[in-house]
């Protein structure tokens, strides 16, 4: 198709002649060639002797025209009508920096008038959509947006949404909206919505499907109302009651998520028993009456009936006849006329019976003098049921007797030249119930008595065998403070070890410290299982902050109410007037055997008015913070620094502490003594660390590796004692093998070390080596045994490591090195696993992954609820020698190509070194 002339000149057959201007009927509209099929493009003018058409500026040569003319009836003019076909080819080659087009000119006798440009364009419609609907999975009532962009084509195609192969008429549902930008909106999701929705695009060449999407609307269960508790479980004594609830309010739905939280709860309830009432003994009889009867009578107290118990069956008065029947007729009773010579004969048997009783008590007490006096040399002479027991009883001694001038009398005056000691095994707990006799209550009226120490903390009452501390005040003499060092033998010269400590500073923290930026890092307690992780970007940029952390070393000022224990130390970090952009992660140590059945476990915090307050427990659901309860610690996802600390209330008596026990020994003042101190702790590094750090202060040598006791909140006591003694080479001192720990001592110990001791004696200096066990268990629960096998001669002792060294190498660590995960890789996951997934490959995922699968709420919240998952597993996971378990997360889920596991200890050197030029460190 072509013309002769580019200009606007005329063709030659085109008349001039003077008329009326045309005026276009029909002008040629905008088409589309479809696939190869030609178009027509039509114009119709009258008055028109001649029409052609210019295509893209040139004449279309006249003999592609077909004309066709006719009269108009009503006016008489002449009408002109004029096509002309363009093919797909004449389109495609034509390279413009427009559409192609044509236009129509008529001539009239009185000039041209020119018609619209009607545009011509192939039509085509691309296979593929350019974004496909993805499913979803939404709560009831939730928001559901289904977006879809068609694939490209000419003309534009138009969109309609099909669900389940049905069309969707928006129309006829106020809830669905499809007039935006082709996406399908619904407002509230209902059940029925659940479904496989898919985008139909078509135009005039094609029709186009996406792939479909499918649309779950679950509904997540909700808890019933509890019922009322149950009636408790034992008719008398300690059991429990429960409560219910169920998951049915509503039920789940579409695999909504089950109700968090328990569907059970148990509190302890404790009935008192009925006690029936029982007699107590007849009472001696009555004298006679003159009725010749005497009287005996008994009561109901022994014990009397309390709780609803049975009152005593049987009669409380008796009465009997005092003469055998025999009665005179003035009523006298016969007794006062007996004969004279009976008379005689009843003196003389009372009198036999007084000399006999006489006789019997002095036999006894010279048999009890001469047993004190055999067992003196272990220095046993006040002995009462807690020597028997082993019982851990304070200080305890018994009534004065009158008349002996050595046994302790407030209202006595004191001679200055008699030693004391008291006797009976004595377990204390630290720190202030081990300060040995130095209250001014015990030693005050007998200031200037020596105290002689024997055997396991045996202590007689008795003269003074060294004349050199008589009516002498050695001062020094009596420890103060929180020593605790027990009449010990330096183990370098083998003297008395008798340190005064009222010198030595009282250590009521722990404390570490270290300088942050926006880098953020990490802040670790050396050897107390105590860490602060503050995450990259956590503190704004160019700001830096001195922050701290410190343990409470000194008494708990956390008290303990009702059941509830102390679990934890008490942890403070701060400055706490700073706040952090992104939660810090704070690790804490504790010691009870993790289960939700057994226990309910709290996070407390203290505010600062000194009072604690609950923040949260363990498995509530909180948007305000998270804890992740491992076996031996908890990690809580926090935004305020303070003093945090975790408490725990038995549901059950299977509720389990884990204590530490371990065994030391160090030679005692007697060169020929040995001493065994055996701890059982609260099993927390930094509660352990308390007693190492007490030992080194004694020279005191770890004789076995420590063990772990699970100690049941059953109310049964802990029994520990020493077995398997060489008999010809050692012996322990009476009375002292066994030793029992009250159940309320170890379970609310709050953190405290308690610990007993046993002295043992060689029968020569020659034995060097000591064999034994030490058995600690609680009665109905757990046993340990800790086998000592010594030397206790200080060169030939092989050392017992305390700790591993890996926390106490840098406390603080800034920067990247700080982190497990390189920044980069980080960004990478962030921004992988943030963004929703219609597979469910999100952050979500991640999380379930990493054993992380209740209160995820919480980091719902977060900005990038992925981030925060990272800081968790950092803090989980500072111990850990590389990236595996992350790794193996990361590849099941299989959104990310990134191979952790095969990352070299260069590739992460080299990240690091990367990140920190272009941060321009």
């Amino acid at each position: 198709m072509g013309g002769a002339d580019n200009g606007e000149a005329l063709p030659e057959s085109i008349p001039s002649a003077p008329g009326t201007l045309p005026h276009f009927i029909e002008e040629p509209d905008d088409a589309y060639i479809i696939k190869s099929n030609p178009i027509a493009l039509r114009c119709k003018a009258r008055p028109a002797m001649q029409i052609f058409f210019k295509c893209n500026g040139e004449w279309v040569h006249q003999n592609e025209h077909v004309s066709e003319e006719s009269l108009d009836e009503s006016s008489g003019l002449k009408v002109r009508e004029v096509f002309i076909n363009v093919t797909r080819q004449q389109v495609e080659d034509f390279h413009g920096p427009e559409d192609y087009w044509c236009q129509c000119v008529a001539w009239s006798h009185l000039g041209t008038s020119k018609s619209r440009k009607a545009s011509v364009r192939i039509a085509y419609l691309r296979k593929n959509f350019e974004q496909d609907p993805q499913g979803r999975e939404v709560p009831i009532e939730g928001m559901i947006v289904l977006h879809c962009r068609p694939p490209e084509g000419v003309p534009a195609a138009e969109v309609e949404w099909l669900k389940n192969e049905e069309p969707i008429d928006s129309e006829q549902d106020e809830n669905i909206d499809t007039r935006a930008d082709h996406n399908l909106i619904i407002r509230q999701a209902r059940l029925s919505d659940s479904g496989n929705y898919t985008c139909m695009a078509a135009n005039i060449v094609a029709k186009r499907r996406s792939l479909s999407a499918t649309v779950v609307v679950y509904v997540n269960g909700g808890w019933s109302s509890w019922t009322e508790w149950s009636a408790c479980n034992v008719r008398c004594g300690r059991g429990w009651q429960k409560r219910s609830r169920t998951c049915t309010n509503p039920a789940p739905l579409n695999g909504g998520a089950f109700c968090e939280g328990m569907s059970v709860q148990k509190i302890t309830c404790t009935s008192l028993c009925p006690v029936d009432g029982s007699w107590e003994v007849w009472s001696e009889w009555s004298v006679c009456s003159p009725e010749c009867e005497h009287l005996r009578i008994r009561e109901c107290t022994a014990p009397p009936p309390r709780n609803g118990g049975k009152f005593c069956e049987g009669l409380s008065q008796e009465s009997e006849n005092c003469t055998d029947g025999l009665c005179i007729l003035d009523k006298k009773p016969l007794h006062e006329i007996k004969p004279q010579s009976i008379e005689n004969a009843s003196d003389i048997a009372l009198y036999s019976g007084l000399g006999a009783a006489v006789v019997a008590v002095a036999v006894l007490v010279i048999g009890v003098t001469l047993y004190r006096r055999s067992q003196s040399d272990y220095g046993v002479d006040v002995i009462d049921s807690s020597a028997l027991t082993g019982g851990f009883q304070t200080f305890n001694f018994k009534t004065v007797r009158q008349g002996n001038p050595l046994l302790l009398n407030s209202s006595m005056q004191p001679d200055l030249t008699v030693s004391r000691t008291y006797s009976g095994p004595i377990c204390l707990q630290d720190p202030l119930d081990k300060e040995l006799m130095t209250e001014s209550s015990l030693f005050n009226p007998l200031s200037d008595i020596k105290v002689k120490v024997q055997s396991s903390f045996m202590v007689s009452l008795g003269v003074s065998e060294r004349a050199e501390y008589h009516g002498k005040n050695h001062s020094g003499t009596f420890p103060h403070g929180n020593n605790r060092s027990f009449s010990t033998m330096h183990p370098r010269n083998k003297t008395p070890y008798i340190q005064n400590l009222s010198s030595l500073p009282t250590r009521t923290e722990l404390r570490t410290t270290g300088v942050f930026g926006h880098l953020g890092g990490r802040l670790v307690m050396p050897n107390t299982g105590v860490s602060l992780l503050i995450p990259h970007g956590a503190i704004p940029e160019e700001n830096s902050w001195e922050i701290y952390m410190s343990i409470n070393q000194g008494e708990p000022s956390l008290q303990s109410d009702g059941s509830e224990v102390l679990l934890s130390p008490e942890v403070t970090c701060g400055p706490p007037d700073m706040t952090v952009t992104t939660p810090f992660a704070l690790t804490i140590p504790h010691c009870a055997d993790v289960s939700s059945e057994h226990w309910n476990i709290h996070l407390k915090k203290r505010t600062q008015q000194g009072k604690w307050e609950e923040v949260m427990s363990v498995e509530d659901e909180s948007t305000s913070c998270y804890c992740l309860l491992d076996p031996f610690a908890c990690h809580v996802l926090l935004d305020s620094f303070g003093t945090y600390a975790l408490t725990g209330e038995p549901i059950t008596d299977c509720a389990v502490k884990q204590l530490k026990v371990a065994v030391f020994g160090c030679m005692s003042c007697n060169s020929l003594d040995y001493n065994l101190r055996v701890y059982c702790v609260d099993n927390t590094p930094w509660a352990f660390q308390e007693v190492v750090s007490d030992e080194r202060h004694q020279g005191g040598q770890l004789l076995e590796e420590p063990k772990l006791l699970h100690f049941k909140g059953n109310t049964f006591s802990l029994q520990i004692s020493v077995l398997d003694i060489p008999p010809f080479l050692w012996r322990i001192k009476p009375f002292t093998a066994c030793q029992e720990v009250p159940f309320s001592r170890v379970w609310c110990s709050n953190q405290q070390p308690l610990h007993c001791a046993f002295s043992l004696e060689r029968y020569t200096p020659t034995t060097t080596q000591l064999s034994c066990k030490i058995c600690i268990r609680q009665l109905k629960g757990h046993e340990q045994i800790l086998q000592v096998q010594t030397s206790i001669l200080e060169s030939e002792r092989e050392t017992i490591t305390f700790f591993a060294q890996e926390d106490s190498t840098f406390p603080a660590q800034t920067g990247p090195k700080a982190f497990k995960i390189p920044y980069s890789i980080r960004q990478r996951i962030c921004a992988t696993f943030d963004t929703p997934n219609a597979k469910g490959k999100d952050w979500q995922m991640l999380a379930q992954k990493n054993s992380i699968n209740r209160n995820l709420s919480y980091f719902a919240t977060q900005s990038s609820p992925s981030a925060v998952i990272l800081n968790l597993w950092e803090a989980r996971h500072q111990h850990d020698g590389d990236l595996d378990s992350l790794a193996c997360a990361l590849e099941e889920i299989g959104r990310t190509h990134t191979k952790l596991s095969n990352i070299t200890e260069s590739q992460l050197d080299e990240a690091d070194f990367n990140y920190s030029r272009q941060n321009g460190l």
